[in-house]
C-alpha cells in the first residue's frame, strides 16, 4: 500500500519556521479554513524581530468573528505600506533583504481581497524559496462533514492520506482512536531543537515569522530548519 502524510492547519499570516517545517514533513498540506476564525490570533498577525524589540504585523479584518477563516475580507486601507515600511525598517540592512523582499512584495502591492487567499500567497512563495516541494489544497476542495475529528479523519480519506501529522497541541482534544479506526496512523510533530541563526536586535528569539529567518540568511534558511531539505 502506498504510503502518504498529511497536514492539515489553518492558514497564518506569516507564519514562525516550525509551520513550514510541519508542511515539509508531510506530501500533503490541507489549508484548513472552511473553520471559525479566530481573532487576535496567528490567522491575521505575526511577530518579526524589530529594532526595539519583538514587534506585530496585524492585517485590519474588521470586528466580525463570526465567519470562516475563507470568508474574512480585507478593508481597504493603507495597511500593506505600513507592513512593508516597518519590514524595510527592521530588515534593509540584513544581508538578503533585497532578494527577500523582492520575494514578498507581489503579496503587499497586489489586492488580495481575502486573508486566506493572503496568507496562501504568502505561504506558497515561502514554501518555494526554501525548497518546500510539498502539495498544498484547500479544505473546501476535499468532500467532509462530522464534529472536530471526524471532519479531520474525512479529510484524511479524501486525499487518500495513511498518516496524519500533528501539532503537538492537539493531543488535548484530538480523539486518535477516530483515526485508527480508519486504518490511519497519528503522528505528532516535534518543534524542539533549532539552531540559533544571525539574528540582530538584541537577545536571541525563534519564536517570530519566518521572514526573519529568511532576511538574515537567505537560501541558506533551510540550514537552520529541521524538514526542509
Amino acid at each position: 500500500m502506498t504510503q502518504k502524510s498529511v497536514v492539515i492547519i489553518q492558514s497564518n499570516y506569516l507564519p514562525w519556521k516550525g509551520y513550514f517545517d510541519l508542511i515539509a514533513s508531510a506530501d500533503e498540506f490541507i489549508i484548513y479554513d472552511d473553520v471559525q476564525f479566530t481573532k487576535n490570533d496567528w490567522r491575521n498577525r505575526n511577530l518579526i524581530k524589530a529594532p526595539g524589540g519583538p514587534q506585530w504585523l496585524t492585517v485590519p479584518v474588521g470586528s466580525d468573528i463570526h465567519r470562516r477563516i475563507r470568508d474574512v475580507e480585507i478593508p481597504q486601507s493603507n495597511w500593506q505600506k505600513k507592513h512593508w515600511k516597518t519590514l524595510e525598517a527592521s530588515y534593509g540592512r540584513a544581508p538578503f533583504y533585497p532578494e527577500v523582499s523582492d520575494l514578498l512584495r507581489p503579496a503587499y502591492f497586489e489586492s488580495q481581497p481575502h486573508l486566506s487567499s493572503l496568507n496562501r500567497l504568502l505561504i506558497e512563495q515561502i514554501c518555494r524559496y526554501v525548497g518546500i516541494d510539498t502539495q498544498i489544497s484547500n479544505s473546501w476542495d476535499h468532500s467532509y462533514s462530522g464534529e472536530r475529528s471526524e471532519r479531520l479523519v474525512q479529510l484524511c480519506q479524501s486525499c487518500g492520506a495513511t498518516h496524519y501529522i500533528s501539532g503537538p497541541a492537539a493531543r488535548d482534544y484530538l480523539d486518535v482512536a477516530l483515526f485508527e479506526a480508519q486504518g490511519i496512523t497519528v503522528q505528532w510533530f516535534d518543534y524542539g531543537g533549532y539552531r540559533e541563526y544571525p539574528q540582530p536586535w538584541g537577545e536571541f528569539t525563534h519564536q517570530v515569522s519566518i521572514v526573519d529567518l529568511l532576511f538574515n540568511c537567505g537560501k541558506a534558511s533551510a540550514d537552520y530548519m529541521r524538514y526542509v531539505k
